[in-house]
């Protein structure tokens, strides 16, 4: 097994390291051993912080818990837990992809170890649908659609694209997008597997903290009362930016909408929250709002978490709440956290009120 493999698991070569291995999946689980903490750390990190977390020291536990956390996944069995899963595991991967492609430091004797761009195209079948251009790639148009397929954001969407002879123009910088993308969908491809009730039985308790974990998020997805005030920093400036017209780049404006989707908000009541905006499309933000909430798509987006809002330079203004580590994570827990401490009488639903407008403060 190689260091290759490990950061790098839903690599072919990574699967025929893993068989020619010959482990002994129930034993191995039956262990609870490193390589299923590290499985469980790999699910539970992606649910609570998007992030699989840190790779462990060995490279035989790193490589071994990428199929036992594929097992995890399949016996939640939970729509939100695989997609969310994948997501995770797509974006580590391209970190490092992207970190080592950008590193001229390693010694020469080491370059063997790292995956080039071509060997990444040809593991998907890219290698014919994607040519290099002078200012970026060419995508064949049927390669493009399926890979943007689950992806949110005007820029995608052809339309907004140059296409000739069948062929889309990319960025430079987007060709990650979509090479994210092609690992997401091949880390969730034939999810859920098959498990035998011997691999199954070891891992009932580390499933059952997986729902937990599954739980506690969804019980922000009950919360149906828009109460501005309470709402944590980042989405009030969110809101007092859609207020003032101001355009928001496509990462804020898919936060705060699935924040407003995620407590309760019809699609219409977010529509006029957006008409004030110049750049207003009651169309495009139907189309949008409906495809975040999982309406004209297979997923139900919940808005991002902490460190990703930090990514995008949206964390901002934070406060004593957000720093307390029961609300640091994600937005949804800091509002639910403002909802339970409350008194009932001080929670007035902005949509009880007048409903012509909301104002963070």
């Amino acid at each position: 097994m190689k260091p290759l493999h490990a950061r790098y698991p839903f690599l072919a070569d990574s699967r025929a390291a893993v068989e020619a291995a010959e482990v002994d999946l129930v034993g191995l689980v039956r262990e609870d051993g490193p390589v299923v903490s590290r499985a469980s750390e790999r699910v539970t990190g992606a649910l609570r912080e998007g992030s699989i977390g840190d790779a462990h020291r060995s490279t035989r536990v790193e490589l071994l818990s990428y199929p036992v956390a594929r097992v995890l996944v399949s016996l939640v069995d939970e729509r939100i837990c695989t997609r969310k899963y994948a997501n995770a595991e797509a974006s580590r991967a391209i970190s490092l992809f992207s970190t080592s492609r950008n590193d001229t430091t390693e010694l020469a004797s080491a370059r063997t170890e790292r995956l080039s761009l071509s060997e990444l195209l040809a593991e998907f079948d890219l290698t014919d649908a994607v040519d290099e251009s002078q200012d970026g790639y060419r995508v064949a148009v049927g390669t493009y659609l399926r890979l943007v397929s689950d992806l949110w954001g005007d820029e995608w969407r052809l339309v907004n694209r140059t296409l000739a002879d069948g062929e889309v123009f990319i960025a430079r910088e987007e060709l990650s997008g979509l090479l994210e993308e092609a690992i997401s969908q091949r880390v969730s491809d034939g999810l859920p597997l098959s498990v035998p009730e011997g691999v199954a039985a070891p891992l009932e308790d580390r499933v059952e903290e997986i729902r937990k974990t599954l739980a506690e998020m969804d019980l922000t997805r009950e919360i149906d009362t828009v109460v501005p005030e309470r709402f944590p920093p980042c989405m009030k400036a969110l809101l007092d930016s859609v207020q003032k017209g101001e355009h928001l780049g496509h990462h804020s404006r898919f936060a705060i909408t699935a924040f407003l989707t995620s407590i309760g908000m019809s699609t219409d009541e977010i529509i006029d929250l957006y008409m004030v905006n110049s750049g207003f499309g009651e169309e495009m933000t139907r189309y949008q709002t409906d495809h975040i909430r999982g309406e004209t798509s297979p997923t139900e987006y919940t808005p991002p978490s902490c460190a990703t809002m930090q990514s995008y330079g949206d964390c901002v203004n934070k406060d004593e709440i957000c720093e307390e580590e029961i609300n640091e994570s994600h937005p949804l827990n800091y509002y639910e956290y403002q909802l339970d401490e409350a008194d009932e009488d001080e929670l007035v639903d902005w949509r009880e009120e007048d409903g012509e407008a909301i104002t963070p403060d």
